[in-house]
């Protein structure tokens, strides 16, 4: 490919900045968490403050783990409000660039094809980027590092690597200076893509830097890892044909939902989590247009007491919530002890387009509609007055979490 300028644009310590924005506290001087303490001593920290990263805080650990010696400030999470103040920082970038140019990696990091408007503002990259994250603060008053590259992963890596201890907040990687500035980086887990786990299995093969990856045998490393072993040489030799402007769309999705209980439940309490996951989880895909014939359960007891996943094969695609949770309950009662309950994951996966759906012989057809029915306008309910509007009546018990649940994004307050 020929040679492009891509800019990554990552948000500092972005939870905790809006926090401490919002509060009209200096995010350099305050020790504020964000972490909901309510949920326990064990609950992830999601982000701290600059001023405690620079005490040598990591930004995720647990509560428990803080050093005592700070009078802490808590922020319970609101991703509704990072959300919103994520959509402003892209709004910030489409006022320089096409919306196609941006590839919006997560809530606090962007990918950005500079390459046809450097001619188009009179701008070298450091320039050009300077003034995006000048915008940046100036609209939206959060502080943005970034790094620039020849490609998506130089420019990931100038960001991980150099960019944290540039005074201005920016690092450059070109394919020039691979040799000088991509090889010699060790541990290999401090760079994109490759994992602790990975990282382990290259020590074994006496392979320590980025260096030792580029001159190691493609076929060798592919006879290893797979497709990744070619990725992992070509990216070592600053090699990375990845495209801004193509849309990857994957042949099948799942639809899968997780939950961490607050507390031990029993087997027979468990049941009421279990309905209300497959509710949601069902609504999800029939508001996708789907259905799928393959489900899966997963069961995690409390105190590392280990755990079961096990899945199903429908014997016809399906979006009846009914259906659904038969079958799942069906492996639930098969293969759960008699142990306390903290972890419930469900998964829908082998997806089709719901152009119809096959009734069960052995049902009253009249009823499977009527059901069929039901579901859909509790569906259009939930869509117009919010998925607390329509709730089954096991909302009420005590061990029910569906009503606070509905007011999460992403397992955490609004």
């Amino acid at each position: 490919m020929e040679k492009r300028t891509i800019a990554v644009i990552d948000l500092k310590a972005f939870y905790s900045y809006v926090e401490c924005l919002d509060r009209g506290l200096d995010p350099w001087k305050a020790p504020l968490v964000v972490a909901d303490k309510d949920r326990g001593t064990n609950t992830i920290v999601l982000s701290v403050s600059p001023y405690l990263k620079k005490q040598g805080i990591p930004s995720r650990c647990r509560i428990k783990e803080l050093p005592k010696k700070f009078k802490y400030i808590y922020a319970v999470p609101r991703m509704e409000r990072y959300l919103e103040k994520s959509a402003n920082v892209i709004s910030v970038l489409y006022h320089f660039v096409a919306e196609e140019d941006v590839h919006v990696y997560s809530i606090d990091e962007a990918f950005i094809d500079l390459t046809t408007y450097l001619n188009y503002y009179k701008k070298t990259p450091l320039q050009m980027v300077t003034t995006i994250i000048n915008q940046i603060k100036e609209e939206t008053g959060l502080q943005a590092t970034a790094g620039v590259g020849d490609n998506f992963f130089l420019a990931k890596v100038a960001l991980d690597i150099y960019a944290k201890t540039a005074r201005n907040g920016i690092a450059r990687l070109s394919s020039d200076e691979i040799k000088e500035k991509l090889w010699p980086i060790t541990p290999l887990h401090k760079v994109w893509s490759i994992g602790e786990r990975t990282e382990a299995k290259l020590n074994k093969m006496n392979i320590f830097t980025v260096k030792d990856i580029a001159n190691s045998n493609i076929d060798y490393l592919k006879s290893k890892f797979g497709i990744m072993g070619e990725q992992l040489w070509r990216h070592a030799n600053g090699i990375d044909d990845a495209d801004i402007h193509e849309h990857y769309e994957p042949k099948e999705r799942s639809f899968s939902l997780g939950q961490v209980l607050f507390r031990d439940y029993q087997k027979d309490e468990a049941i009421t989590i279990i309905r209300e996951m497959v509710d949601t989880l069902a609504g999800r895909m029939r508001n996708d247009n789907k259905m799928c014939n393959t489900v899966s359960l997963y069961i995690g007891y409390s105190k590392n007491q280990g755990g079961f996943s096990r899945r199903a094969t429908l014997l016809s695609t399906t979006d009846d919530s009914k259906v659904l949770l038969d079958a799942i309950l069906e492996i639930y009662r098969k293969h759960v002890k008699d142990l306390p309950i903290r972890n419930i994951g469900i998964y829908f996966g082998n997806l089709v387009k719901a152009s119809h759906q096959q009734l069960n012989l052995f049902e009253d057809e009249n009823k499977q509609i009527k059901r069929h029915n039901l579901q859909k306008a509790v569906d259009e309910l939930h869509s117009k007055f919010g998925n607390n509007s329509v709730l089954r009546a096991s909302s009420l018990l005590e061990e029910s979490t569906i009503k606070e649940r509905n007011e999460f994004i992403g397992g955490h307050r609004k």
